[in-house]
């Protein structure tokens, strides 16, 4: 499973999802973690089930955000333009027909500690669940 990678290693408050990628690199089977780079076009538009990693502002610790809640995604101030494009862009992927099923696994922008017991029973969660293709 596919699991895209944002973030900006040259901003602080953009990059925690790509430190939390390269510490799970490996460790979770059937995970291929792919780092999507600031205003890179999204490499997904098409599939059937997208999993992202990435920081949400306002979040307290590590949440999972579905299909239903991507309306959640506010386009305000952000760290850099790619920011703004990812939430425009999954919303009108979405409106379109051109994006399934999205989970976000959205971490903390503020806060530094990572509880990565939770993402990774996440991860194996979804991993099980792209499996048994529900």
């Amino acid at each position: 499973m596919k699991v895209y990678v944002f973030g900006n290693e040259d901003i602080k408050e953009d990059n925690l999802a790509i430190e939390v990628a390269e510490r799970l690199k490996g460790k979770i089977k059937d995970i291929n973690f792919i780092k999507i780079k600031p205003n890179e076009d999204l490499p997904f538009t098409g599939e059937e089930f997208v999993v992202i990693l990435d920081v949400i502002e306002g979040v307290e610790g590590v949440v999972e955000l579905k299909d239903k809640e991507l309306d959640k995604l506010i386009l305000a101030k952000s760290s850099t333009v790619h920011d703004f494009d990812l939430g425009f862009q999954l919303k009108y992927l979405k409106k379109i027909g051109k994006l399934g099923r999205v989970v976000i696994i959205g971490l903390p922008m503020q806060k530094r500690y990572v509880d990565y017991f939770l993402i990774q029973s996440i991860l194996r969660k979804l991993v099980a669940q792209d499996i048994q293709g529900s």
